[in-house]
């Protein structure tokens, strides 16, 4: 198929469907660290900035991907919803499909969008397909069961007027056991930005990379590991875990600080994910209809469904198509030099959980504490409830 990639970021996307044999004409996205990006790593693309003044999209396009942002719609950032002034531009897309029905769509976002505001943000948007002829499915999958050692759930959403989407997203389910907490054997990821009101703990894995903290900085997960160090992740492993290429993202760094480039990554869509629903829309399987369950008419939405062109179903599928265990998250850290975590920002994030409400692994307080005294910190080196947030600003 020959692709437009709409909200493109850095080309997730638009990399795993090449992957799967299909052929990208047009990218879009509006940051000028994307498109130092895109204009690097695909020069042959036309590329335009602003989805708000593409009038129309090529003739020759028979399939959009859209990975629309989703601030508005995430537990971690403003759930204005779907009318929010980030979240709702995808709009744009339903504009673009007004005037010209483009044959398959395919769309991704965070899975909160399915409870948030009783799930209407994603009723809204399955509405707008349905009132253009569509045909779709959904499906909330995890980079983890892809061979990426990041628990990463996002809902990707196939709609077509020309293929059956369950035949796309329904038909592929391998189920992979999640690691459990061995501290001392395996390494654990979280975010030593948070300690507060969350943690985003993963064993043998990082916690879902995202486009920055809640106070706008930067936000690379820390990694506690087996030997006890506390290590910060590097760009360069932060890239291939989301299956670019080590410096992929380089090319912004022309225009930004390197720092820009955590948002980048954090916001892209995992490219393996996208390579399975790439080679599953060229060669679809048989959904058989047996995992059907009814579709609720009111409340959270159900975490997979589809639509057949009369009736909406609810789907009972897991979070895993491929079922690919990744390597030891310690294989993706051999790319950057060890980066240990600082006295100032574990003392900081310590600060933290001695506010919080949390339960905590037993074990992990422990660890850290031992962290901060190996870094040349003390116990008395954690800052006040006072200090915590002016502390995690200077780190």
């Amino acid at each position: 198929m020959r692709v437009a990639g709409l909200f493109a970021g850095i080309g997730g996307f638009e990399l795993g469907l090449h992957r799967a044999g299909h052929v990208t004409e047009l990218v879009c996205d509006v940051l000028p660290t994307s498109r130092a990006v895109l204009r690097t790593r695909f020069p042959s693309v036309e590329y335009r900035d602003d989805i708000k003044r593409l009038r129309s999209l090529p003739a020759s396009v028979e399939l959009v991907c859209a990975g629309f942002p989703c601030q508005d719609l995430s537990q971690a950032g403003r759930t204005a919803g779907i009318e929010g002034d980030r979240s709702g531009l995808v709009a744009e897309v339903f504009r673009l499909l007004s005037r010209r029905r483009v044959p398959t769509v395919v769309v991704e976002n965070v899975p909160f969008m399915l409870q948030l505001d009783g799930g209407s943000a994603i009723r809204s948007i399955v509405a707008e397909f349905e009132k253009r002829g569509y045909r779709w499915a959904y499906r909330v999958v995890d980079s983890w069961g892809f061979g990426l050692a990041q628990r990463r759930e996002r809902v990707f959403l196939v709609a077509s007027r020309v293929l059956d989407p369950a035949d796309v997203l329904l038909v592929d389910d391998v189920a992979v056991e999640r690691p459990k907490t061995a501290l001392g054997a395996r390494a654990h990821g979280f975010y030593w930005t948070e300690g507060l009101g969350g943690l985003g703990w993963a064993v043998d894995a990082v916690p879902t990379l995202k486009n920055g903290s809640t106070i706008g900085i930067a936000s690379p997960p820390a990694v506690l590991m087996p030997d006890g160090r506390i290590l910060k992740l590097g760009i360069r492993a932060g890239e291939q875990l989301q299956g670019f290429e080590p410096d992929w993202t380089d090319p912004a760094q022309s225009v930004a600080p390197p720092s820009a480039r955590w948002g980048l990554v954090g916001s892209a869509v995992s490219v393996p994910v996208a390579e399975w629903i790439g080679q599953r829309l060229t060669s679809p399987g048989r959904y058989a209809g047996n995992r059907d369950r009814l579709f609720p008419a009111i409340g959270k939405a159900p975490r997979a469904a589809r639509f057949d062109g009369r009736k909406r179903y609810a789907v009972d599928i897991g979070v895993d198509p491929v079922g690919r265990r990744p390597p030891p998250l310690t294989d993706f850290l051999h790319l950057d030099e060890p980066v240990l975590l600082s006295a100032k920002a574990t003392a900081g994030f310590l600060g933290r959980t001695r506010r919080a409400r949390l339960r905590f692994e037993p074990g992990f307080i422990d660890a850290v504490e031992r962290h901060l005294t190996a870094v040349g910190g003390s116990l008395v080196d954690i800052p006040s409830p006072a200090q915590v947030e002016l502390d995690l600003v200077s780190v």
